[in-house]
């Protein structure tokens, strides 16, 4: 475990989900029967649906200023220690991607102390279950960060423990990869450390952006206490081979935490 230790930072609002948002803006509008413009494809026959992708320099800086000032707070790669910051697009196809890094190369300039790295997001899904110490933190675009969150989550254990913040310029608000998955609902089996662990970062979200140690404090001895519970491996959820039940695993780590906070 001490090997695996990156960050991905995933552009929100841009990318191929856009034209879903534009849609459910024009139904909020109440024009539930808009449709896109036609254009002509050639060389396609039958039916054919199109969703642009568009990518801006604005929401890609945001997101690898964001990337880079994370960097800085942080101890390096697991390799090597040092601190780097991952383009993953595909630059090479796509003239979206080729803002995307250009926009890097643009804000890198700024943190010539970080080390700039580069992979085209087919070969970064095999870099990143073959090498993960390699990655300090990633950004990348909106769709291939969903697939690549996705599958770094099997390097922590699988959904069940994979946290997720979705950080604006003023608000933000965190939630387990997972999303609700309400097959299990009612059924006491799932494993809480996703949500837990989206606690976690919500609280040192607010704890860097108040600048208040406290809270950072508090944020950090939660994070020993999930680290605690697992290597203990006593009362593991049955996504990782137990057959504890979710409140099982709940009350250790709260317990766990309590006992820590009471030591402050």
């Amino acid at each position: 475990p001490d090997m695996v230790n990156m960050v991905i930072l995933r552009e929100n609002t841009e990318g191929l989900y856009h034209s879903l948002l534009h849609r459910s803006a024009q139904r909020a509008k109440g024009l539930e029967g808009y449709e896109p413009p036609e254009i002509e494809f050639p060389g396609l026959k039958g039916e054919i649906a199109y969703d642009p992708r568009p990518i801006s320099s604005h929401g890609s800086e945001r997101l690898i200023k964001m990337g880079f000032d994370i960097c800085n707070t942080r101890n390096g790669a697991p390799v090597d220690g040092k601190a780097r910051v991952s383009c993953i697009d595909k630059s090479n196809v796509t003239r979206g991607c080729q803002l995307f890094r250009k926009t890097f190369d643009d804000v890198a300039a700024s943190y010539p102390h970080v080390e700039k790295d580069y992979g085209y997001i087919d070969a970064f899904t095999q870099w990143l279950t073959r090498t993960p110490e390699f990655y300090d933190v990633v950004v990348t675009s909106n769709m291939f960060g969903d697939i690549a969150t996705d599958l770094a989550s099997v390097l922590q254990g699988g959904m069940g423990m994979a946290a997720s913040g979705n950080i604006g310029d003023h608000h933000a608000f965190f939630e387990p990869v997972h999303g609700s998955a309400p097959k299990h609902a009612g059924q006491n089996k799932v494993n809480p450390i996703a949500s837990i662990n989206s606690v976690q970062m919500m609280l040192d979200w607010l704890a860097r952006r108040s600048n208040d140690d406290g809270l950072l404090n508090v944020a950090n001895i939660l994070d020993q206490s999930v680290a605690e519970h697992l290597k203990d491996g006593t009362s593991l959820t049955y996504d990782l081979g137990g057959t504890a039940s979710c409140t099982d695993v709940g009350t250790s780590i709260a317990n766990r935490l309590a006992s820590h906070l009471k030591e402050l």
